[in-house]
Formats: structure tokens, sequence, C-alpha cells
């Protein structure tokens, strides 16, 4: 064991959960990843030990928890690919909401470790207006997003009843990866903008579909609010931080402020490889909402994380590049 103060990650093997996990050892936490390695990766726990295991175990979580005794959790085991979870709902209410119910058990019945959770702009749906606030409507279009916003509820209602503490925190378009090309974005399948685009860089690899040419937007593609792996893990330690000082429950979106359209993003693609994204256009997928761009006033007064100073998108682009080129070489070896 070691003298170092325990946070719980779940999902810690994950993309974001892995950068959060190196944010945190950095300012000398230990992280603690609980991963069933389902989507996680091994290679990906590096600054804490693996704890295999399911939020849906009870049993395994209690023991978990009881040996490590950490001073806060963070959440981010779940199932996250919208087309799916309209094929498949079961399978996502039963894991992103039993889960996250058992996971919130077990830390009451420790005594309400407090909770930073990967929420998402899902909850929103698609809002006639924009910036999104906070206090924008929630109405999800899909079971992905409705299942978010089960567990915000949750959260409040075990704050209300029971006092367990949690910041919700609602996440744009995370994206780029670790700036000393560590970890990295790989998804199976993959279907975020920026790994796919780099992706179709090669000759031999699959074109870029471009969903949508006939958005009304500037350039007909659909506009979304990239923030890059670091700056998200920046701000879990900010929410976490504000717990650990007796903050009160809060929701609160996770973007820029700033918009890029399929297209601008494809340009900077471009322009930071020096290399061409090959593409096609393909008809809008139902309901994708032409524009998803947050107010990010609320990162600022309540986690004091200024959106201005976040990296922006060559910056993102450069370091998913980096990682992606390193994917490649050592495929190839």
């Amino acid at each position: 064991m070691t003298d170092k103060a325990a946070v719980l990650v779940t999902g810690g093997a994950g993309y974001i959960g892995s950068h959060t996990c190196k944010a945190l050892a950095q300012v000398g936490y230990l992280p603690v990843t609980y991963d069933n390695l389902i989507g996680g990766h091994n290679w990906a726990v590096r600054w804490g030990p693996l704890e295999e295991g399911d939020i849906l175990n009870p049993g395994r979580l209690n023991e978990v928890i009881g040996t490590y005794l950490p001073v806060a959790a963070i959440h981010f085991a779940a199932f996250a690919y919208v087309g799916e979870s309209v094929a498949n709902p079961a399978k996502y209410y039963h894991n992103n909401i039993c889960g996250s119910l058992s996971l919130l058990d077990a830390l009451r019945r420790h005594g309400n470790i407090p909770l930073v959770f990967s929420s998402s702009c899902a909850t929103y749906g698609a809002p006639d207006t924009c910036p999104i606030g906070e206090s924008t409507r929630q109405v999800p279009i899909n079971p992905y997003g409705f299942t978010k916003l089960a567990v915000e509820r949750m959260l409040s209602d075990y704050h209300a009843a029971y006092g367990l503490r949690a910041v919700a925190l609602r996440y744009f378009n995370a994206a780029g990866a670790d700036r000393d090309s560590e970890i990295g974005e790989r998804h199976e399948p993959e279907t975020h903008l920026i790994p796919q685009a780099l992706k179709a860089m090669d000759e031999d690899a699959e074109a870029l579909a471009v969903f949508g040419t006939d958005f009304p937007t500037p350039d007909g593609t659909a506009i979304r609010d990239y923030v890059h792996v670091e700056d998200l893990a920046a701000v879990h330690l900010a929410a976490m931080t504000r717990l650990l000082a007796g903050g009160t429950s809060d929701c609160v979106n996770v973007g820029t402020g700033k918009g890029a359209s399929v297209r601008e993003v494809i340009a900077v693609a471009e322009r930071v490889t020096g290399r061409s994204v090959y593409r096609f256009n393909a008809p809008r997928r139902a309901g994708d909402p032409p524009k998803l761009v947050s107010d990010p006033s609320r990162l600022k007064t309540a986690l004091g994380m200024d959106p201005a100073l976040f990296m922006g998108l060559e910056a993102i682009i450069a370091s998913a590049w980096r990682w992606h080129t390193r994917l490649v070489e050592r495929e190839a070896a």
C-alpha cells in the first residue's frame, strides 16, 4: 500500500479515464482503475493499480473500496455508442443505469464517498437554441443520452435523501491525445470524427463519410464543440477538488464555447499533417443536430476553469496525429 490518497476511477482503462488517471498521479493521488476491460485497455493503466471488476458486481466494488479507502470516485464506466443504444437499449439501461446505481450504493456504504460523474451533452438532445447552457431543457433523443440523464437524476435524489455529493460533467466532444503520446484514443469500432479523419489519410484505408452537407450551417456540415482530453481531465480534478473541499453537488457543461464544422475539422487536419483526407459525402444520420456548442460560463464560475485557456483545434489534431502515427508504427513493427 501507499500513503498517497486513493481515488477510485471506474472505466479508468478507457480513453478519458486513462488521461484522468495520469492527471491524478501528476498531482499526487493514487488512481485505482476499476474496469472490466470490455472497452478499456491494459496498456492504458500506467499510473496506479488495475482492479478488474464490473460496476454491476457490488461484492467486488465493496472489496476494492474497502482495500483502498478512496477519498473520492470518478465514474467513467459506461457503454457510449449512440447507434448501438438505439439498436440494443436493454444493454445500455442495464449497464449504464443499473451499474451506476450499484456504484452509488457502494459509495453510500462506505461513508458517502463524493463522486465526479461522466455525463454528456447528449442529455440535451437536439436543442432549439445554441450555445447550450446548463439550464437548457434536457430532452435526450436516444437511449444513451437518456441513461446519462437518468444517472444525473439519481445523483440529485441521492444527494437530497442521503447526502451523497456529486458533480456531473456534461461533456461536449472529447478529442486529442496525451501530449507525451503515452496514451490516446483507440475505440473498436471508432466513431469519432478526428481519429476517423486521420485514418482516412492512408490510401488503403476506408474513406471518411461526411454525414450531411445540407445542414443550416455556414458550410452545410454539422458543427461541434471540441475539448482536448487533457483539458477535460483537468476539469475532473477541479470538480473533485471542489467536492473534497466540501463543495455541494452541481452539473457543469465542459466545452470551449467555440464550434467547428466537419469541413473545418478536415481542413485543419490536412493543414496540420500535410496529407489529404479521403472522403465522400453521405446523407445525414437520423437525429444529428446541426449545431452543438456549449455555453461554458459555469465552468469558470463553478470550477475555476477558463475555457479560453483550453487547447484549440489545431493543438487537438496535432496531438491526435502524433498518437495515430505511433499506433501505425507499433502495428507495423
